[in-house]
């Protein structure tokens, strides 16, 4: 039924409306002729030509004229109109697939459907057109089962929508009832923008919502994040303001620090208390105490300069000082080894005075590590002293004479009082004097007598 169709001087009559035909006047000079042969055996089943050109399709056991076909052979009026009823079948094959394919929309398949139901009914085509009409009926009602399961989808979707703009109405809400005097602006903004921008994306990409419902979640969402819009303004305006105030401060202090300059080492201590006003006045926005800061630490590296310079020169000329006490070190380890008292005390006060007329020593560091070996050596020999002094104390002597006199006649006392008892037979008074005369004898021995 595919046939390539000849060219034709003249294009194809269309078939006039479903109407009973007139009977043709006899005339003397041509019979009627019965209806010509199809070119193919199913296109016979459903259509026919006359011998003037007109084309008939059988529609159960009827014919309808679908057209005229005069310029051509009754095969190729019959091929052409068959043509067209291919067309129209693959319009519906096309359409079933694409059903089954899933993919589009039901309701426009169904809208299609209809479109092709009255381009089947009465079409001017040869063919089988009562079977295209029953699977354009089948298809309909496929599409109506389709189109209410499309239908109840998307009513789920659209509740789901709504569940998910509402989530997003009750965060941004619960974002604007805060205490906003305590919260991170930064992170505030940051979560915002998310349920915004989450919002957009719901709404480019998520199903339309009814308006009512939209234009609702719409104006709590829109509202709320006006609440958060306006603190932040305010938060924002009170914060330059305060860093304005701290940036006038600031760059007074640096004035200030920078007129110390020619001062030198002696405009330290002030820029020490200008340093104590620094860190008290507060933050001026990074990118402004950056810059600030580096002028004001530029004024005092200048003055740290230069008592850094005037250390190296300190330091230079401590040298020969530093060797000295160095010498009087090795020289003060003999106090340690002299076992007079009076002669080790006579050695260190000449090397402590000696200390003293070396002068001061620089750096300060080093002056104190050395200072501090000197004075191990001066805690050692009055630890000696003390002992000394405690043990040649006249009173410390009489007192410590008297009680080993006493000690002594204690213990003269117990010994005869052990010999009675042990001569009369009494061991436990015997026992009883033998360890009271054994811890007046440690007293004594702990007495030095």
């Amino acid at each position: 039924m595919s046939a390539t169709e000849p060219s034709k001087p003249t294009p194809p009559v269309p078939a006039p409306p479903r109407i009973p035909m007139p009977s043709r006047p006899t005339v003397p000079a041509k019979p009627v002729t019965p209806v010509s042969p199809v070119a193919a055996a199913d296109s016979a089943d459903w259509g026919r030509v006359a011998e003037d050109g007109t084309v008939e399709v059988r529609e159960g056991d009827d014919w309808r004229v679908v057209g005229q076909y005069p310029d051509g052979t009754p095969d190729e009026a019959l091929a052409y109109f068959v043509r067209k009823f291919d067309d129209l079948a693959f319009k519906v094959n096309t359409l079933e697939q694409r059903h089954q394919a899933g993919g589009a929309s039901a309701s426009d398949l169904t809208a299609q459907a209809k479109k092709l139901v009255g381009e089947v009914t009465e079409a001017a085509a040869v063919g089988d057109l009562a079977s295209l009409q029953a699977r354009i009926a089948t298809l309909t009602e496929a599409l109506a089962q389709a189109s209410a399961a499309e239908a109840q989808q998307a009513k789920e979707l659209v509740d789901k929508a709504i569940a998910e703009r509402t989530v997003l109405v009750e965060s941004i809400e619960e974002i604007a009832a805060r205490d906003f005097s305590k919260v991170q602006w930064k992170q505030v903004t940051e979560e915002v923008t998310t349920l915004f921008d989450t919002w957009q994306a719901q709404q480019q990409t998520g199903p339309r919502l009814p308006k009512g419902a939209s234009q609702q979640l719409w104006k709590r969402f829109r509202d709320a994040r006006s609440v958060v819009d306006k603190n932040r303004r305010a938060f924002y305006a009170d914060l330059d303001e305060t860093h304005k105030a701290s940036r006038d401060r600031k760059t007074q202090l640096i004035e200030r620090a920078e007129a110390l300059e020619p001062k030198g080492v002696d405009g330290i201590p002030a820029y020490r208390s200008l340093l104590d006003d620094w860190k008290a006045s507060g933050r001026a926005g990074r990118k402004a105490d950056d810059a600030l800061w580096a002028r004001f630490k530029a004024a005092g590296d200048a003055l740290y300069s230069a008592r850094a310079e005037q250390s190296a020169a300190e330091e230079a000329e401590s040298a020969p000082k530093i060797e000295a006490r160095q010498a009087l070190l090795e020289e003060a380890k003999a106090v340690a080894d002299e076992s007079n008292i009076k002669q080790a005390r006579a050695l260190l006060t000449r090397i402590q005075t000696q200390w003293d007329a070396v002068g001061r020593v620089f750096p300060r560091d080093k002056e104190r590590a050395l200072d501090d070996k000197l004075r191990v050596i001066e805690q050692a020999l009055k630890s000696r002293e003390e002992v000394d002094w405690k043990r040649n104390n006249p009173e410390t002597k009489a007192r410590a004479n008297d009680m080993s006199q006493q000690l002594l006649d204690a213990i003269e006392k117990l010994e005869s009082e052990k010999a009675a008892a042990e001569a009369s037979g009494n061991k436990k008074a015997a026992k009883e004097a033998a360890d009271a005369l054994e811890a007046r004898r440690a007293w004594l021995n702990a007495l030095g007598a």
